[in-house]
């Protein structure tokens, strides 16, 4: 999560519950049948692990940034030859 929020210059807020696919089923189940009265309850249950802050130099994020860029390039050329 440090290394998303260093390339993106920006903050990355993790959630205590990780599993938010599954997570966010249950709730949808929920509201469906009725245990969960709204989004406001589901909301509540919401909480903050950690955040990440972005502490990369910009020369480095841009060396980084431009070194999966021709990852990526060299991976698109490799699978279309």
């Amino acid at each position: 999560m440090q290394f998303q929020s260093d390339v993106l210059n920006s903050e990355v807020v993790r959630p205590k519950c990780i599993e938010t696919t599954a997570l966010g089923a249950a709730y949808l189940a929920g509201l469906a049948t009725g245990y969960w009265k709204s989004k406001d309850d589901i909301r509540k249950n919401w909480g903050i692990d950690k955040r990440f802050q972005p502490s990369m130099p910009e020369d480095k994020r841009k060396a980084s940034v431009d070194g999966w860029k021709k990852a990526v390039r060299t991976a698109i050329f490799w699978a279309e030859n």
